[in-house]
């Protein structure tokens, strides 16, 4: 498993009945557990098929590990970001469809600036729309449902930050991550998303602010 410290904010600014509808969730959407911002071991939205129909669930950002170096007491670490679907910890959930998702997003944010000093610069697509990051979920007993992001080599719109994005979909490839074979989303980690579709905005706002409490996930 390897790790890229990387991804690790993202936030959904669209309500959940319109992160609903544009993802043909058709299931009811009420008492929606997922904060605007998104961190590793928080709630976030997660599109994923059960019973061949798109449902929108609250999960957890980031899959539990135990490291063999952490106390016994320790809380597991959360694994946010897939740097390869074909190494072992993801190979067996990547090879089935059940374990595929949608990550709604709107920006997800990278840190910029000397060390201590780190800012938010942001990225969403060039049409402001909700957009989709190719994601896994699974159970676990630590968190109950989990979900984590896969990623990729940048393009020259993120370059400017850092050498790893995540693996954006458009929207008429939504099926193909959910239902397709394991080579048609191994395809999808060894491609470039657009460059001219990116919109970077860089801010003042400190990387480290003060995070909101975690609050257990939810399901509909």
């Amino acid at each position: 498993m390897e790790e890229h410290p990387i991804c690790n904010l993202f936030t959904v600014r669209k309500s959940a009945a319109e992160v609903a509808a544009h993802f043909g969730v058709t299931l009811p959407v009420a008492q929606f557990n997922a904060p605007d911002e998104v961190y590793p071991g928080y709630p976030g939205m997660v599109v994923r098929e059960q019973g061949g129909e798109r449902v929108l669930q609250s999960m957890t950002w980031g899959w539990p590990v135990r490291l063999k170096t952490m106390k016994p007491e320790s809380k597991p670490k959360p694994v946010n970001n897939i740097a390869d679907l074909k190494k072992p910890f993801w190979i067996g959930a990547a090879r089935k469809p059940e374990f595929r998702c949608l990550i709604p997003v709107t920006h997800f944010a990278e840190a910029e600036g000397p060390k201590g000093a780190k800012t938010r610069t942001w990225f969403s697509l060039r049409d402001g729309a909700v957009f989709a990051w190719a994601g896994l979920w699974r159970d676990s007993a630590e968190w109950g449902p989990v979900f984590s992001g896969a990623m990729t080599d940048c393009n020259d719109a993120i370059r400017p930050v850092h050498d790893r994005m995540p693996v954006l979909l458009h929207e008429d490839e939504y099926e193909k991550w959910l239902r397709g074979s394991f080579e048609d989303i191994i395809g999808f980690q060894n491609r470039c998303f657009p460059d001219d579709l990116i919109v970077m905005e860089r801010t003042t706002e400190a990387w480290n602010k003060a995070k909101p409490a975690p609050s257990a996930p939810s399901l509909l």
